[in-house]
């Protein structure tokens, strides 16, 4: 499936926001990419193109490719409560994404590869489908073979986030889905009423 492979910190520079990580070269070119990037005197965006912005800027962080993030946005307008909010709580019980929030693997893509290649368990058994949407009381785990691999625990080790709608018990390399999380608790910085709007049209 296709994944953007490219420069990262060109990402990050276009959307002014660090969203794969700190990235040192951010701070210093702090300005979008390109030849007319360090322009003074830019032209005012519209607002679709900020709208638009912002659901670039929701997929890249995620990962995710227009088709995958059209259906959980449909999923969530179809939902009781607001729209852009059961988006993204709906994007952040994506199998991949609780992966790297438990601190399994120390990036979205890391996790993504992880679940691919069958190292990644879901209540018992094998799961290798990152996009999975997972439900309160899931658990989330690493197979029992893949518990030595370094990826893992080197990632394991430095795991500082703690997360309160997830429960990780480091003893059996596991975690629990505890509940969706609310917006306050997510740290992204995503703008997911622009979304709305944009879908809205």
């Amino acid at each position: 499936m296709a994944r953007y492979t490219g420069p990262k910190t060109k990402i990050a520079r276009k959307f002014h926001d660090p969203i794969f990580g700190p990235d040192k070269h951010l701070s210093r070119k702090n300005y979008p990419p390109g030849q007319h990037g360090q322009m003074k005197k830019r032209f005012k965006m519209s607002e679709y193109g900020l709208q638009l912005l912002e659901k670039q800027k929701a997929k890249y962080t995620y990962g995710m490719l227009e088709r995958q993030f059209k259906k959980l946005f449909q999923k969530a307008a179809r939902k009781k409560g607001i729209t852009g909010q059961n988006l993204m709580k709906l994007i952040e019980s994506r199998l991949d994404n609780v992966v790297f929030r438990l601190g399994i693997a120390p990036s979205r893509a890391a996790a993504r590869q992880l679940v691919s290649h069958r190292h990644i368990t879901v209540n018992g058994n094998i799961c290798n489908i990152p996009s999975m949407l997972l439900v309160p009381g899931d658990i989330v785990a690493v197979r029992e073979r893949s518990k030595t691999l370094e990826v893992i625990t080197n990632s394991v080790s430095g795991r500082s986030n703690r997360h309160s709608w997830l429960e990780w018990d480091s003893a059996l390399l596991s975690g629990k889905f505890m509940n969706y999380p609310e917006r306050e608790e997510i740290p992204e910085n995503i703008k997911e009423q622009a979304i709305v709007e944009l879908y809205s049209k």
